[in-house]
């Protein structure tokens, strides 16, 4: 007498993943934020170039209050040299930022690492371009306790801090890092974007509009390419669910 073989149903396709809600509310969020801090940094660049007499007098108050500090406090003024040239330099910035493209590379997340490099890639042109094109003069001193090379709009130091820390911090963020440790990253860039806005104005190298426009435009730069990633690679998703269900 045989025996009935139990009767197998064929597998079903896994239905695809929903979107994350916290990622679905916070891409709007980031484009506004990107196009008003685009827009801010638009109105200072004007003011900048036709050299607004009230921004001209904020930048030279902020310089001269400075600048005899540094010079009094030789041995505060070379610390700040080191945090300045070595710590929040934009090649060290950029070496971070390579570290995370590497690790991204070795897990074959290829787009979100052709993404980050090129953010930062096009960050440092916008800033050379601006340079070149608005050509602005440094401070000048008889008593120089640092030197710099370039115009100074924008400040290319806060510019790269802003990229690299809010590019880390977006990383993070996307890989699920806990709270804690968000924070903490986010800690630790504000400590890095501020403080190397702080060192360019101490050392007498920039102008105070110079360092907020990097600011602004970094900030600009990392939430309007992270917003595009996501609504990419949003609507990628969309697709292979849409796809999957008419398979079923």
């Amino acid at each position: 007498m045989g025996h009935d073989r139990p009767m197998h149903a064929p597998p079903r396709p896994s239905p695809a993943l929903p979107r994350s809600p916290s990622r679905t509310t916070a891409r709007p969020v980031a484009i506004r934020t990107g196009l008003a801090l685009a827009a801010v940094f638009g109105v200072l660049l004007a003011l900048v170039a036709c050299a607004w007499e009230p921004l001209v007098s904020l930048d030279r108050y902020v310089a001269d209050g400075l600048h005899p500090v540094a010079v009094e406090h030789r041995g505060w003024t070379r610390c700040v040299r080191v945090l300045s040239d070595r710590l929040w330099d934009p090649w060290t910035m950029r070496a971070a930022l390579a570290v995370a493209v590497l690790w991204l590379a070795r897990r074959r997340d290829w787009l979100l690492c052709a993404w980050i490099a090129g953010t930062s890639a096009l960050g440092t042109s916008l800033q050379q371009g601006l340079k070149a094109a608005v050509g602005r003069a440094r401070p000048s001193w008889p008593d120089p306790v640092a030197t710099a090379h370039y115009a100074a709009f924008p400040s290319g130091h806060a510019l790269t801090a802003t990229v690299t820390c809010g590019l880390l911090v977006w990383l993070l963020w996307r890989h699920g890092v806990r709270a804690v440790g968000l924070r903490a990253a986010l800690a630790a860039g504000a400590v890095s974007v501020l403080g190397v806005g702080f060192t360019r104005l101490y050392l007498g190298v920039h102008w105070l509009s110079d360092v907020v426009g990097g600011w602004l435009l970094g900030g600009a730069l990392v939430a309007v390419s992270a917003a595009l990633f996501e609504l990419l690679t949003g609507r990628r998703a969309d697709g292979a669910g849409t796809g999957g269900a008419a398979r079923r």
